[in-house]
C-alpha cells in the first residue's frame, strides 16, 4: 500500500516542471491527483504517464488568476471525486522586467496575483472541508528569493514569494490545532522550463548544477506523506554548488530600461 492511498491531491502548474513531477510522485504513492494548469495538452500528457504507471489522475484546466475559476474547480472536485486532502500550490510566474526602477504596476500586480493571491484563494477554498474533517495538508512552493531577494528573480517575484512564505506561516500558526498542516518549500535555482524566460537564459553547463524538478517534487512528497501527527513547517532545498550569477544580475538590471541615442540602456 502506498503512503497516500485514498488521499485526493490537487497540484497547480502540473503540466510541466516541478508540478508535473510532483503529480507523478503523489500518484505513485496511491493518491488520486487532480492536475491543474492553463493548458490541457501538457496536463493530459502527464495524466497518461500516471495512468501507464497504474496511478489515478485527471486533468483540470484552470486559470489560477481567476478567483471564480478556483472556487468552481474546488467545488467540482469535491462533488465529483471527494474533498481535497492535499493542496500543492506550485504554479508561479515571474515578471519580464526585474528592476523595480522600470517595472510597471500592471506587471507587478500580475506577478502578485499568480504567486500570492492565487495561493490565498486556493487555500481559502479548500480550508472549510479540511477543517470539517479535522485534517488536511497545504504545501506551497515559495523560493529562496523570499529570503535572498535580488535581480535574478526580480522585485515582484521576490516580494510575492516572501508574502506567500508569511501567509503559509499564518496558516500554520492559526490552524495547526485543527489538524491543518501548512508547509512552505523554498527551493533554490531549479532547472525547469521557466529558465528559458530569464533575462539571460542559463547555459546547459549552468543548468547542470541546478536542482532538478524531481528534487523539489521529492521534498513535496516527504512533507505530504508524513503521518498526520507530524509536519514540516518550512523546508529549504538548494543546489550543492553555488554558481556565479554576476552576469545574470547585470543583464537583468537593464531589462526594460529606456535607451539613449547610441542604442544602449540609459543609465
Amino acid at each position: 500500500m502506498g503512503l497516500l492511498e485514498r488521499k485526493i491531491a490537487l497540484v497547480t502548474g502540473a503540466g510541466s516542471g516541478i508540478g508535473r513531477e510532483t503529480a507523478i510522485l503523489l500518484a505513485a504513492e496511491g493518491a488520486t491527483v487532480v492536475l491543474a494548469g492553463r493548458r490541457r495538452e501538457p496536463l493530459d500528457n502527464a495524466v497518461d504517464v500516471i495512468a501507464k504507471q497504474g496511478g489515478k489522475a485527471i486533468a483540470r484546466p484552470l486559470d489560477i488568476s481567476s478567483r471564480n475559476e478556483i472556487v468552481a474547480c474546488i467545488a467540482a472536485v469535491e462533488t465529483d471525486i471527494g474533498a481535497i486532502d492535499i493542496l500543492v500550490n506550485n504554479a508561479g510566474s515571474a515578471s519580464k522586467i526585474l528592476n523595480p526602477r522600470y517595472l510597471s504596476e500592471a506587471e507587478w500586480n500580475s506577478v502578485m496575483n499568480v504567486n500570492l493571491t492565487a495561493v490565498f484563494n486556493l487555500s481559502q477554498a479548500v480550508l472549510p472541508a479540511m477543517i470539517a474533517r479535522g485534517g488536511g495538508t497545504i504545501i506551497t512552493i515559495s523560493s529562496l528569493a523570499a529570503l535572498n531577494p535580488n535581480l535574478l528573480g526580480g522585485a515582484a517575484y521576490g516580494a510575492a514569494k516572501a508574502g506567500v512564505h508569511n501567509f503559509m506561516g499564518f496558516l500554520h500558526n492559526t490552524f495547526r490545532n485543527q489538524g491543518i498542516r501548512a508547509t512552505t518549500i523554498l527551493p533554490g535555482e531549479t532547472d525547469t522550463p521557466i529558465m528559458n524566460n530569464r533575462a539571460r537564459p542559463p547555459s546547459p553547463e549552468e543548468r547542470n548544477v541546478m536542482l532538478e524538478a524531481q528534487d523539489v517534487a521529492r521534498a513535496v512528497l516527504l512533507c505530504a506523506s508524513l503521518r498526520d501527527g507530524a509536519m514540516i513547517p518550512e523546508l529549504h532545498i538548494c543546489p550543492t554548488r553555488q554558481r556565479d550569477i554576476s552576469a545574470d544580475l547585470e543583464t537583468a538590471r537593464w531589462v526594460g530600461a529606456p535607451h539613449d541615442a547610441s542604442g544602449g540602456p540609459h543609465k
